[in-house]
């Protein structure tokens, strides 16, 4: 197989927010790739609400085409929530996740002194199922895993699979083996005996395959409770839909709240999505005042994982030299957010980690 030499990657905006943070991610990789020689082509792609007003529907004919032909893509945070309520105006995440089996997503949560977390040395990553468990959206194939037969009574299916778990168990224990060779097991068996348990069982039998990595268990109300109380003494987590979508959340809370929540979408192909935690946040859109770090570390994560994943010595490259650039920031009040005890604005950010970048990149 021919060694990749360059990479093609879509820019999908989203909405509110998101035409802010994803070209302020992308103006630093343009950046960070011209220092390491990394070539890149980068494609436009148009999604969401911008494209719901201006070419009929928030996820157009040919986008998912578009996107099966490239490396990767940054993808914006959706305000599906405020979308008209019309058949075109959908919710792009479960179908790019399905429609690209990105089955993983891996969630990091880093304390960082002086930004107001509420403990220091936090330093984890939560891998969560994607594609299945309770989200009605994306559990089944056709319709919706939640109905209501009759006027009072509404049911919601979740659904486990060995597939399912075992796909998410074994992406997690790579994570776990590249770290401190530590995997903690959040569920709860104790009521869901089979889908839990099934998804335990699953976690088990992938674990045959990483002698090298301690397992545990966790409960996954224990869990919450544990992560306000000693975060520190967790290090990979891998758990099911829902409970990792509350959890990261959570974990969120303890470092600076969602403008330090990065994510990265991840499966057994080629391609991977860069997406952060966060909402669009309509309500700061166009204030010069969202925080960018979540969107713009997804992004230098995206970068790590293809530097890996194709062996490109310049994509790891990127990666370092925007952390670099990214320490260098949120580091100084003048170049945080007032999200994160700082007093600049967004564009001050950036700023400051093109110029930390610069820093790291100069010649000692």
């Amino acid at each position: 197989m021919t060694k990749k030499t360059s990479l093609r990657i879509g820019i999908l905006e989203g909405d509110d927010i998101g035409h802010e943070v994803v070209p302020a991610s992308v103006r630093i990789a343009k950046a960070a790739a011209a220092a390491t020689g990394m070539s890149i082509e980068w494609v436009d792609v148009p999604i969401g609400r911008r494209a719901l007003d201006t070419l009929g529907h928030t996820m157009p004919e040919g986008t998912l085409e578009t996107l099966g032909a490239l490396d990767g893509f940054i993808l914006g945070p959706i305000g599906h929530r405020e979308y008209p309520k019309v058949p075109e105006a959908i919710n792009p995440h479960p179908i790019l996740r399905k429609r690209f089996d990105l089955f993983a997503n891996v969630r990091p949560t880093r304390s960082f002194p002086g930004i107001g977390c509420l403990h220091d040395d936090v330093d984890m990553v939560i891998v969560r199922e994607n594609n299945e468990g309770f989200q009605p959206d994306r559990n089944v194939v056709m319709g919706s895993g939640e109905f209501r037969p009759t006027h009072d009574v509404t049911i919601s299916v979740r659904v486990i699979t060995v597939e399912g778990s075992s796909k998410v168990a074994r992406a997690a224990f790579e994570i776990a083996r590249s770290r401190r060779k530590k995997l903690t097991l959040v569920h709860k068996n104790t009521v869901y005996k089979l889908g839990c348990g099934m998804f335990v069982d699953s976690c088990y039998e992938v674990a045959k395959d990483f002698p090298d990595v301690e397992v545990n268990e966790v409960i996954v109300d224990t869990m919450a409770m544990r992560l306000v109380r000693d975060p520190q003494s967790f290090d990979t987590i891998v758990t099911t839909n829902m409970f990792g979508d509350i959890l990261t959340d959570e974990a969120a809370g303890l470092v600076g709240g969602l403008g330090m929540a990065p994510g990265l979408c991840i499966g057994r192909g080629s391609i991977a999505m860069a997406q952060a935690t966060h909402g669009s946040a309509p309500d700061i859109a166009g204030k010069g005042i969202a925080n960018p770090f979540a969107m713009i570390e997804s992004t230098r994560m995206l970068f790590d994982w293809m530097g890996h994943h194709h062996k490109i010595d310049a994509a790891l490259g990127m990666s370092r030299l925007m952390k670099a650039g990214i320490d260098a920031a949120l580091a100084d009040p003048a170049t945080r957010t007032p999200d994160i005890r700082g007093t600049g604005t967004q564009a001050d950010m950036v700023n400051g980690i093109l110029r930390g970048m610069e820093a790291a990149h100069m010649p000692a």
